[in-house]
């Protein structure tokens, strides 16, 4: 059904304003994700509440877990409070408790605001998500998504700006007291974000939804036939593992694992390791801003390829090569890159390794999303991605904690290599995956997916 240019042109000023908001929120997220590890050389060089890097590695995994649980439990409390209500509880979340790392005066208080951080940084990026999704132009959902990852990974960069302009002149405690000021801008999110219409409708309040729909000329979306139960949820999920796709699970899930255990091992340990290799603090924080401009370039690629129409896969010559083995080939990239960090090399051609690195990296991982989605049916696509992404937080866990482990063993060399190791891995179980020649089917419009971390 065609719009009229006057409905058109207010849907893509709702979709500015949602996906402007959430872009903020988003970018907030990083800000407090990326903090710590922008903080932590300082924290080890001062041994700050006595700290150790096996310490270290612990608080970082605890960030991570509480990530796993806001992950987990958002969509149930999305479902009863709305979306809208949810993000900006997580925006208050992280805020304050960023606000409980700055005055922690022992490293059992800063675990515990790390801990808190990381519940409503997990549930804030996939019901953003969810919300640029509702609201994003028709046919352009997946590279909306896409720029809307890039705020994850500004957000990266500005926290290493904010630890290279603070940490010296005022003190460490003044980077986290920098993320408790997302907390002013929740009233702002709470007063100007809409409430998801797929939300409102589905929940019955089809009068809301109407008005909503009618203050900014859009269309309400047609309600979805039932819900699903507990039993058809469990139905989904038995069907990942009926017959022979219990092996095609098991290798989205070994992939997505080695995947997040790179991409948070690295987020917390880059700037410490390449202190470890003889660069200076503020070159070793440069380089956390040249991964995330690389994050950024790869979101922005994944989304525009998600976007592009999909060729039917068809038997013989012409098979597109597909979103599996396009991540087996970016994984082994990144391996590459992260193992060369551990060659001490000019900081020009450094600059290079850790760009290429974050650009591969990040992508490769939105790929096993793509596949998962691609190949699976629609009655449990939802399932099949969800648990492939909340396996794979158990790496995001236990990235930090073992790169803080080899640390505190005198094996900080070994850190990189490592982490490359954990690229190799995810490049073996999803190349695995796609020779194994899964169902394929063809992609329609509702299947555009660019994956979340």
């Amino acid at each position: 059904m065609s719009s009229s240019p006057a409905l058109s042109a207010r849907g893509s000023r709702l979709a500015l304003l949602v996906v402007g908001l959430c872009w903020l929120a988003v970018l907030f997220d990083g800000l407090d994700m990326f903090i710590y590890g922008s903080v932590l050389p300082h924290l080890l060089e001062t041994k700050t509440f006595g700290l150790t890097p096996d310490t270290a590695g612990d608080l970082g995994s605890y960030a991570t877990f509480g990530m796993l649980v806001g992950a987990l439990t958002a969509g149930t409390v999305a479902d009863r409070v709305g979306r809208k209500k949810l993000m900006v509880g997580c925006v208050v979340l992280f805020s304050l408790a960023s606000g409980v790392c700055a005055v922690a005066g022992s490293v059992e208080v800063f675990g515990l605001g790390r801990t808190l951080a990381g519940v409503g940084l997990g549930g804030l990026l996939p019901t953003a998500i969810s919300m640029v999704s509702d609201y994003a132009p028709r046919g352009r959902a997946a590279v909306t998504i896409g720029l809307l990852m890039t705020a994850h990974h500004a957000g990266g960069i500005l926290s290493a700006y904010v630890a290279k302009w603070l940490i010296d002149p005022v003190g460490w405690r003044a980077a986290f007291w920098v993320c408790v000021a997302p907390l002013l801008f929740a009233p702002v999110l709470a007063k100007f974000l809409p409430e998801s219409l797929s939300f409102l409708v589905a929940k019955g309040r089809t009068e809301e939804a109407t008005a909503l729909a009618a203050r900014y000329d859009v269309e309400v979306p047609a309600a979805k036939s039932g819900r699903k139960t507990a039993a058809d949820r469990f139905d989904a999920l038995a069907g990942l593992f009926r017959g022979g796709e219990w092996i095609q699970t098991l290798l989205y899930w070994l992939a997505s694992f080695g995947g997040l255990l790179l991409v948070y091992g690295v987020a917390t340990w880059l700037p410490t390791l390449m202190r470890a290799e003889g660069y200076a603090l503020a070159n070793a924080l440069t380089f956390v801003v040249v991964f995330n401009l690389g994050g950024i370039v790869g979101m922005l690629v994944a989304g525009r390829a998600a976007d592009l129409p999909h060729p039917r896969l068809r038997s013989g010559g012409g098979t597109p090569i597909g979103a599996p083995r396009i991540s087996a080939v970016w994984f082994a990239l990144t391996a590459a890159g992260v193992f060369l960090l551990s060659v001490h090399m000019s900081t020009t051609v450094t600059m290079i390794v850790v760009f290429l690195t974050g650009v591969f990296l990040n992508s490769a991982q939105t790929m096993i999303y793509a596949t998962v989605s691609i190949r699976s049916t629609p009655d449990n696509r939802a399932t099949a991605v969800g648990w492939t992404s909340g396996m794979g937080r158990f790496g995001a866990v236990f990235g930090p904690w073992l790169g803080g482990q080899l640390l505190a063993a005198g094996n900080g060399d070994w850190g990189f290599t490592a982490f490359a190791l954990a690229g190799v891995s995810s490049m073996v179980f999803i190349g695995i995956a796609a020779l194994r020649g899964a169902r394929q089917t063809p992609v329609s419009a509702d299947q555009e997916l660019v994956g979340a971390h």
